[in-house]
């Protein structure tokens, strides 16, 4: 259950709003009983835990909060409370939203999402398509295309479960060499990639199904389905072969190991149970005794990739361990997010629509058609979360060594401000990581995700409670939350939102946070003594002005047309340009001003320069510019983009040339020719280039640095 929890308070980052996280577990089942009579008492102790909760919650008549009757707040008021199924009892969603009706709760049938009238993930099949992005994003960084490409597969599930079935349906290319789920194992040493894919779809669009349903004529040679009930099994030596078991005759929890360790590009959890630990981690440890003698440490994984559709496949220091060892895995709050950032959505899009309800413009079962004709479009909105936050995580993987203090500094300020446990999370005290980037190995994609989170969570609260989201230009980035069927007819209902305060700082904090990096915030803020909210601030002025979101929308267009390291250094160099202009940016008096005000003067600003800074900007900063274009033209990438990024690094200095200007009277074509030529006197640019290529290894020497840039 804790387990369960903290992956799911990570997991939360990415919706509206983060709050506390409970679980609901029935200790006191009928022993013996019948699968129906336990479902039945467990649904009766479900009503009694809901019908309770319900009964000590603020609720919405109207406009008011209205406390529970008979009952002691020790808080503030608090109406928002939703539900959501785990563990394989989506069907439980009908169930509350009935209780919540029930009880006159203002949130209606937004109380548990996934129940009739809303997106089923299974159907979406969003959990396993927002995990695959992850996995995409693994094998594109190793210059492989895994929708064209064959590549092979074992994983833990079968094609009835949502997750792994929807999973193995996600490419054609796929190759499943074996899979165990809790009754059945398969291996197909040699699987027909077109034939194996067509029955995988087959079975997934039964009813109900098993291993034991796959049509054994589709096999290939030496293949075997074998009952976990079975004490012993003689292996064909294709099987033995095809997962590396060197003796003929094992058992069930023996064939199971081999294939967990099986030399394969992916292995794919999409079934319940915790199957790889960390090399020093105990199985006590691990709390999963069902699986203690199948499971295996993160050093005999022998797949290129992991990928974590269901919740807890691996532990955190299986995932560090793996990490550590050259192999590529997140985290299951990082892959799997999709499923509980498609419930958010869709109890944000109900919150929108029950005024259209109460006024009687909208019929319920006119929403409800409402609803699923925006199914595509909410998996898009998810799904572009799981492709960011994954490249997110790859670009501060990039930085190795130059990661050591900013990361450093974001992990001190968390613990120091009471909202991180460094052991509780499995992230390296001070001396730990000292000793980690002197061995020459940095954090690892799991301990970086759990830091891009944190990030995120923290920033949320301090966005908030600032008026940063009353700012009348990001009413722009509340209606862009919705679907854009709702933008026109439901104008009225997205403005009044009740949550659109949040639905506004979750949407930065994540787009801040995405594009420049867990410590992003936090190394602003060392730097120049800023709060976050002007921080964020900065970061919109800075996106918007120098239109870098149809830029990372360019690059994104690369994907699998060029070398994945070219399109992450295209990445890193935006987000290079994001870093030093939102720095510049906060040290102006742009920041006084409304944001369209200040966007609007610095895009007019940029337009008016890029002609004149033709004949300002020195020689040697022109050559400078040719050489980075052909650099990346050389590497593929289209020739106006590679010269628009290059030609960005002399751009960096307008805010301060407006700045100038304004303060002077003077235009900006003359400040930005006295900027340039003083700068070209002092050889600034020099200093500035040779203070980037040092790499500091402390919080000090960073912002010294830094400063050298003011």
């Amino acid at each position: 259950m804790l387990g369960l929890v903290k992956a799911q308070q990570v997991k939360n980052a990415v919706i509206v709003p983060v709050g506390a996280k409970g679980g609901f577990f029935p200790k006191q089942l009928p022993a013996g009983g019948t699968r129906d009579d336990i479902f039945k008492a467990g649904t009766e102790a479900y009503k009694t835990f809901i019908r309770t909760m319900l009964s000590i919650t603020d609720n919405i008549v109207g406009q008011d909060v209205v406390p529970p009757a008979d009952t002691l707040r020790l808080d503030g008021d608090d109406p928002y409370f939703v539900v959501a199924a785990d563990k394989g009892t989506a069907t439980f969603s009908d169930t509350a939203n009935g209780l919540a009706q029930e009880a006159g709760f203002w949130l209606d049938d937004a109380f548990a999402s996934g129940g009739s009238a809303g997106y089923d993930h299974k159907k979406m099949g969003i959990t396993a398509r927002g995990a695959w992005e992850t996995v995409k994003r693994h094998f594109q960084e190793m210059d492989i295309d895994i929708q064209t490409t064959p590549f092979s597969v074992v994983g833990v599930g079968d094609m009835s479960g949502d997750v792994f079935g929807n999973g193995m349906l996600l490419s054609e290319k796929i190759r499943l060499i074996a899979a165990f789920d809790h009754r059945d194992i398969i291996i197909d040493p040699n699987p027909d990639i077109e034939k194996s894919f067509a029955e995988r779809k087959r079975m997934f669009n039964l009813p109900r199904s098993s291993w034991q349903d796959y049509d054994r004529s589709t096999l290939s040679a030496g293949a075997m389905i074998i009952p976990r009930t079975e004490k012993s099994v003689a292996l064909t030596p294709q099987a033995m072969a095809a997962i590396g078991l060197e003796k003929s005759q094992a058992t069930p929890f023996e064939i199971m190991t081999a294939i967990l360790k099986s030399p394969v590009d992916l292995l794919w959890f999409g079934g319940i149970g915790t199957y790889v630990r960390g090399p020093t981690e105990t199985d006590a440890e691990v709390g999963d005794r069902a699986n203690d003698p199948i499971r295996i440490t993160a050093d005999d994984v022998g797949a290129k990739v992991i990928g974590e559709g269901a919740n807890l496949g691996v532990t955190q220091r299986g995932r560090i361990g793996f990490g550590l060892k050259g192999g590529r895995c997140n985290s299951d709050a990082i892959d799997n997010s999709a499923g509980v950032n498609s419930s958010d959505f869709e109890v944000n899009i109900k919150i929108a629509l029950a005024s259209a309800m109460r006024d009687e413009r909208l019929t319920r079962a006119k929403r409800n058609t409402l609803l699923a004709s925006m199914t595509d479009e909410v998996a898009e909105l998810v799904l572009r979360n799981n492709y960011e936050q994954s490249l997110s995580i790859s670009l501060t993987e990039m930085l190795g060594a130059g990661n050591r203090t900013a990361l450093a500094r974001l992990m001190t300020r968390l613990e120091a401000d009471g909202h991180l446990n460094r052991k509780v999370e499995v992230l390296p005290n001070d001396l730990a990581l000292s000793e980690r980037y002197q061995s020459g190995k940095a954090l690892t994609r799991a301990e970086i995700g759990v830091l891009l989170s944190y990030a995120k969570i923290v920033l949320f609260d301090e966005i908030v409670a600032s008026d940063l989201p009353d700012d009348a230009y990001l009413l722009t980035t509340l209606r862009d939350y919705f679907p854009a069927k709702m933008h026109k007819a439901h104008a009225n209902d997205i403005n009044e939102h009740r949550l659109r305060h949040e639905i506004i700082t979750t949407v930065l904090a994540n787009d801040v946070i995405n594009r420049g990096g867990p410590a992003f915030v936090s190394t602003l803020i060392d730097q120049t003594g800023f709060m976050p909210a002007d921080v964020v601030k900065a970061a919109v002025l800075t996106r918007d002005g120098y239109d870098l979101q149809r830029i990372y929308g360019d690059i994104d267009a690369l994907d699998n047309v060029i070398s994945g390291t070219v399109q992450n250094e295209l990445y890193q160099e935006a987000a290079r340009i994001f870093a030093i202009v939102t720095e510049r940016t906060l040290r102006t008096k742009a920041m006084q001003a409304p944001l369209g005000e200040a966007i609007e003067q610095l895009r007019e600003a940029l337009q008016k320069l890029k002609s004149a800074l033709q004949s300002s900007i020195p020689e040697d900063a022109k050559a400078d510019v040719r050489q980075r274009a052909a650099y990346f033209i050389e590497r593929g990438v289209p020739p106006t983009l590679a010269e628009e990024i290059a030609a960005l690094a002399v751009l960096t200095f307008v805010p301060e040339i407006i700045q100038i200007a304004a303060d002077t009277g003077v235009t900006l074509a003359r400040t930005a020719q006295s900027y340039f030529g003083v700068t070209q006197n002092l050889r600034i640019a020099r200093l500035l280039a040779a203070a980037e290529r040092v790499s500091a290894t402390e919080q000090y020497e960073a912002m010294a640095l830094s400063a050298q840039h003011q």
